[in-house]
């Protein structure tokens, strides 16, 4: 994944990266927790990493895609923030020693798929955050792939690439397969066509607080899109706060 989007991924978003780093630290001051070293997990190319080095965090970002990481370590050379980037899976991580926080933004864990993964990553808290830390990470909701992905196609005519991206839910396997086809332009006024597959499975909360308690760990809070807000029927996008015990 990602070795054809990672080309046009910036072109394509319209995150407020702002907005998730302000509510990170939101969090951070909610629980009393003051990390000097955060760590990214699924960072991509390097936004959100980057906005939070801008405030002063000492950061980590670590990703599965080469592509992206390359991009990101540009970007992050360019503007003169010394961040250390890591091509390693989320579910299987190493670290030198402990941070104080992680985050994993955008739906990134929704992208562990198989079964035990999500479980592989929360136990490496024990290993890697620092007693007393937290994790704060986002899913896209059953809502959301039931009710707005399923059975869409989304347009993007960005700057250097034209993609279609189609989403189809299988509640079955319980797992949402996404189809991606890019068109870049020639020289001669043709275009290449190139294609990409991803998919994401589909966690409830309660799956994911069951798994959070197996690890020994405390579910501090699960909230509505970037407030403090209980989840709603209807939300697209929720936040788990998780701390290792002290």
């Amino acid at each position: 994944m990602y070795q054809v989007l990672s080309e046009v991924y910036d072109q394509m978003q319209e995150i407020d990266y702002t907005a998730f780093a302000d509510y990170y630290e939101a969090v951070f001051q909610k629980f009393g927790c003051r990390p000097k070293l955060v760590l990214d997990l699924g960072c991509g190319t390097g936004n959100i990493t980057m906005e939070l080095a801008r405030r002063g965090y000492d950061m980590i970002g670590l990703d599965n895609s080469a592509e992206m990481l390359d991009i990101g370590a540009q970007k992050a050379k360019a503007a003169g923030y010394d961040i250390l980037f890591l091509q390693q899976d989320m579910a299987a991580f190493e670290l030198y020693g402990t941070v104080g926080a992680m985050v994993c933004a955008l739906d990134g864990v929704n992208y562990l798929t198989e079964d035990g993964a999500l479980g592989a990553m929360l136990s490496l808290l024990h290993c890697y955050l620092d007693p007393g830390g937290i994790l704060i990470f986002d899913i896209n909701t059953p809502y959301k792939f039931r009710h707005v992905l399923d059975g869409r196609t989304f347009i993007y005519d960005c700057e250097d690439a034209y993609c279609a991206w189609s989403s189809e839910y299988d509640e079955d396997e319980n797992l949402c397969y996404f189809d991606l086809n890019f068109f870049f332009p020639d020289a001669d006024g043709r275009y290449t066509r190139k294609d990409e597959y991803q998919q994401e499975r589909v966690y409830t909360v309660d799956e994911i607080k069951e798994c959070i308690k197996k690890q020994g760990l405390s579910c501090l809070g699960v909230y509505d899109a970037l407030s403090f807000d209980p989840p709603q029927a209807e939300s697209e996008r929720l936040f788990f706060v998780v701390q290792r015990p002290a």
